[in-house]
C-alpha cells in the first residue's frame, strides 16, 4: 500500500465513466511493513452505518489470519446521507490495511467497483457487499480457488452449498427470470457461471488490465467476463442471507438497467462491438441516433398533415414541409441531447451551450440534407435505377454524415473537463 497519511481519503479517480479501465501496476506495490499487496478488496457502500463497522471487523479478522498485511480493503461510498464515509474513515486508525474513498460527484453501485479497483495496488481485486449479505468467509474460498489457478473465482447461489435464505416467490421468479433472459440475450458470457448476477467475486488484475468497463450497468460481473481475458472461472457455493440492518436496494430501475446492460453488451462485444473497436465508430451511439432519427420521420409526418391536409390548416406545401422539417430537427436534437450523447450534455448544461449544439445540429442536419438529394440523383442516374432503393441508400448514407459529423462537432468529448 502506499504511503497515506493516517484518516487520509483516497483521491477518486478521474475519467469518463463510460470508459473506464484498470491499469498495470508500475511495480511490486508494498505496505508501510514492505509486504507486498496481493488482494485488494472493494466494498461498495451507500447509507451502510449500520454495517459497516461489523463487515469490515469481520473481513480485517479473516484476512489477518490468512494473508497477513498482503491485503487492503477498499470502501468507496456515494456520499451516503448517514454519513458511512465517515464512520469508515474513523476506523483506518485501526485497521490499517483499510483505505476510504468518497465520491461526491458519481453514483452507482458498478462504477464504484471500477473506481475502487482503479485506486487499488493488488493483483487480485474482489467485491464484496456492505450489507453482509455475502457471507465474509466464503472470502478464504474464492482466494483459494484463485490461488489454484483460476482467473476469475465467483460467489454462486446455484451451485452446490449455494441458496437464498428466505426470498419470497416473487423475486426468485424475477431473479430466475432475468438469468434466463440473459442467457438468450448473452449466451456467451451468461452461459459461463451458474450465477452471473453475483456481486461477489474476484478476479486477476492481469485479465481486465487495458480493457474498457462500461460500469452503468446493473452487475459488473457482467462486464468482467464479456469484456475481460478471463479463461478458467471457479465458482464456489453461498447462501444468500438477508440483511440484518438498513433497507434493501433492490428495485424495479435495477431490472431495467440490467435488460439495458444485456443489450448493450451484446452489441459492444459482437461482430457490431468488433467493428467498433476496430474502425473507432460508435455503434451503441449510432444505434441511438438512429432511432432517435425515426422518431422524427414521425414528428416530420404528423407536422406537415396538421399543417398541410385540406381538412386542417391547409397551408402551402413547401411552407408546411419547411416547418415539420425544423420541428422535426428540434425533436431530434432534443433526444440525442438527453440520450444519445448524454454523457456529454450532461457536462456542458449551460444555456448558450446548449443553444451553439442546437445551431451546429440544425445546420449539419442541413447539409444532410443536401448530400440525400446528392447521392438520391446519382444513384438513381448512375448505378441503380429504381428511385425507392436509391433513396434508402442516399438516407443511410445522411445519417452516417449526420452522426459522425455531429459527434464530433456538436457533442465534442475532446471539450468535456
Amino acid at each position: 500500500m502506499n504511503s497515506i497519511h493516517p484518516n487520509s481519503l483516497l483521491s477518486v479517480p478521474t475519467g469518463p465513466l463510460h470508459i473506464l479501465h484498470i491499469s498495470e501496476l508500475p511495480s511490486a506495490t508494498t505496505n508501510a511493513d514492505s509486504t507486498p499487496i496481493v488482494f485488494s478488496l472493494v466494498i461498495p457502500t451507500y447509507n451502510e452505518a449500520a454495517n459497516i463497522q461489523k463487515i469490515i471487523s469481520v473481513l480485517s479478522s479473516l484476512l489477518d489470519e490468512s494473508i497477513p498485511g498482503n491485503y487492503e480493503l477498499i470502501v468507496v461510498d456515494d456520499d451516503s446521507p448517514d454519513g458511512t464515509w465517515k464512520i469508515a474513515q474513523s476506523l483506518m486508525s485501526e485497521y490499517p490495511q483499510l483505505q476510504v474513498m468518497r465520491r461526491q460527484r458519481e453514483r452507482g453501485l458498478s462504477s464504484a467497483v471500477i473506481r475502487g479497483w482503479q485506486a487499488a495496488t493488488g493483483d487480485v481485486l474482489g467485491v464484496i457487499d456492505a450489507d453482509l449479505q455475502h457471507p465474509p468467509h466464503v472470502l478464504l474460498q474464492l482466494l483459494q480457488a484463485i490461488e489454484q489457478g483460476a482467473d476469475l473465482a465467483v460467489a454462486s447461489r446455484h451451485v452446490e452449498g449455494g441458496g437464498v435464505s428466505s426470498w419470497g416467490f416473487i423475486r426468485r421468479f424475477l431473479s430466475r427470470g432475468a438469468q434466463l433472459l440473459g442467457l438468450i440475450i448473452l449466451p456467451g458470457v451468461l452461459g459461463r457461471v451458474s450465477d452471473p448476477m453475483s456481486g461477489y467475486f474476484l478476479v486477476r488484475r492481469r485479465c481486465i488490465v487495458g480493457k474498457i468497463l462500461n460500469p452503468v450497468g446493473y452487475k459488473i460481473l457482467l462486464e468482467v467476463i464479456g469484456r475481460s481475458k478471463v479463461d478458467k472461472i471457479a465458482e464456489v457455493g453461498y447462501v444468500f442471507c438477508e440483511r440484518k440492518e438498513g433497507e434493501s436496494k433492490v428495485t424495479w430501475k435495477q431490472y431495467v438497467e440490467y435488460i439495458h446492460h444485456l443489450i448493450r453488451l451484446r452489441l459492444s462485444t459482437g461482430l457490431l462491438g468488433q467493428f467498433s473497436q476496430r474502425f473507432g465508430f460508435p455503434i451503441g451511439r449510432f444505434i441511438r441516433f438512429g432511432l432517435v432519427g425515426l422518431s422524427g420521420v414521425f414528428v416530420d409526418m404528423t407536422v406537415l398533415y396538421l399543417l398541410s391536409d385540406p381538412t386542417t390548416l391547409g397551408l402551402p406545401l413547401t411552407r408546411s414541409k419547411i416547418i415539420a422539417g425544423e420541428v422535426a430537427i428540434f425533436n431530434n436534437f432534443l433526444w440525442n441531447d438527453i440520450w444519445t450523447f448524454a454523457d456529454v450534455s450532461s457536462q456542458q448544461q449551460q444555456g448558450r451551450q446548449r443553444l451553439k449544439r442546437f445551431l451546429k445540429f440544425n445546420m449539419i442536419c442541413l447539409a444532410g440534407l443536401v448530400l440525400n438529394v446528392l447521392v438520391l440523383n446519382l444513384v438513381f442516374n448512375f448505378v441503380i435505377p429504381n428511385r425507392y432503393v436509391a433513396n434508402l441508400i442516399a438516407i443511410a448514407v445522411a445519417t452516417v454524415w449526420n452522426f459522425w459529423v455531429n459527434l464530433k462537432l456538436s457533442w465534442r468529448v475532446t471539450q468535456v473537463k
